[in-house]
């Protein structure tokens, strides 16, 4: 590919256009926008992650494009083309959208879950169901929106219920994967595997764990359903207390450059820092693991090598939101009274 890589921040380029006017859509510049995105579209009905897929049109073969799930990529650009149909009614638009539709139906695994890329890779983590970046949890999001969203009235009730029964699937799957330690209910490996739901490896450094990050964006997924079961508030409560349990205080990551002028991190006793939480947890007990590309688990950050240290999210701030906001507001909208 000839054109230019996108930085993470940017991979979801489809999305900045997402609240345009429907004039926008109809001007010339949308049009080309959007004729734009169609040209990236791989003949499996995907799209490639990390390029701008608005800007230029791509003009390479389309059998080199590799779609993918991943930061963002093809559920960004179905959005923003099932926007670009509603304010134009061009049929190319439509024909686009359908296609990464049934892409995405017939990638959904028995279980319930998605792969990162489809058709699956051989031999590779890439085939796990992914919570990395919170694919899965978009995929869904997608879906619902195309089961009950006006703005996809577009499409026939058979495309619609199709979307529906692969979200309830989906959900089953989520509850299904969950941890569970002393037959308590924790949080979710960034990835797990296909056919047992069991936690996965990803890369070398990326072992089975219970994620501090991932699982979040997993809960604010269950806690957006409306009219939750209650399989589903027992996940989200068993989530919470374990997110609450394994809460790092008194600890703040600072970023800092080496003699070397090589970006790296460390962390130091701060009274006033905020929550943290580890990327990875240790199942079983609940210690914090590092890992370098050697895959050995380590306990400490300052163990493992500068480039994974300074080139990796090993801690972060991730739930904070999730438990001082968010938890308590989806309570009392369902009106979960405390024990």
């Amino acid at each position: 590919l000839c054109l230019s890589l996108l930085s993470f921040s940017e991979a979801t380029v489809p999305s900045r256009y997402a609240k345009q006017s429907t004039e926008w859509f109809q001007s010339e510049e949308g049009r080309r926008i959007a004729d734009n995105v169609l040209t990236w579209q791989t003949p499996h009905g995907s799209w490639p992650k990390g390029y701008d897929t608005a800007s230029e049109p791509f003009d390479g073969k389309s059998g080199d494009l590799r779609g993918t799930f991943d930061n963002s990529a093809t559920t960004g650009e179905l959005r923003f083309l099932a926007r670009a149909f509603r304010a134009t009614n061009e049929p190319q638009y439509r024909q686009a959208f359908l296609k990464g539709l049934s892409h995405i139906l017939e990638a959904q695994y028995p279980t319930g879950g998605w792969p990162q890329f489809y058709p699956l890779r051989k031999k590779s983590y890439h085939r796990h169901i992914t919570f990395n970046d919170d694919a899965m949890v978009r995929i869904l999001e997608l879906l619902r929106d195309v089961s009950e969203s006006s703005d996809y009235a577009f499409l026939k009730t058979e495309e619609r219920t199709k979307a529906k029964d692969a979200v309830t699937k989906g959900i089953d799957c989520i509850l299904r994967s969950q941890i569970k330690q002393d037959g308590k209910l924790t949080a979710w490996c960034a990835q797990h595997d296909e056919k047992t739901l069991e936690p996965a490896w990803a890369r070398s450094y990326e072992p089975p764990s219970i994620s501090g990050a991932e699982s979040v964006g997993v809960v604010r997924f269950l806690m957006s359903v409306e009219e939750p079961t209650p399989e589903i508030i027992a996940a989200v409560e068993g989530a919470v207390e374990w997110f609450r349990s394994v809460i790092i205080h008194g600890m703040r990551l600072e970023r800092f450059t080496d003699a070397e002028g090589q970006k790296d991190r460390r962390v130091v006793e701060d009274s006033d820092a905020g929550p943290l939480w580890a990327r990875f947890y240790e199942i079983g007990s609940n210690r914090p693991i590092f890992l370098d590309r050697d895959s050995v688990v380590r306990y400490s950050l300052s163990e493992i090598g500068q480039e994974r240290r300074g080139g990796y999210a090993y801690y972060g701030s991730w739930a904070t939101k999730l438990l001082t906001d968010e938890y308590q507001q989806w309570r009392e909208k369902h009106k979960l009274l405390k024990e």
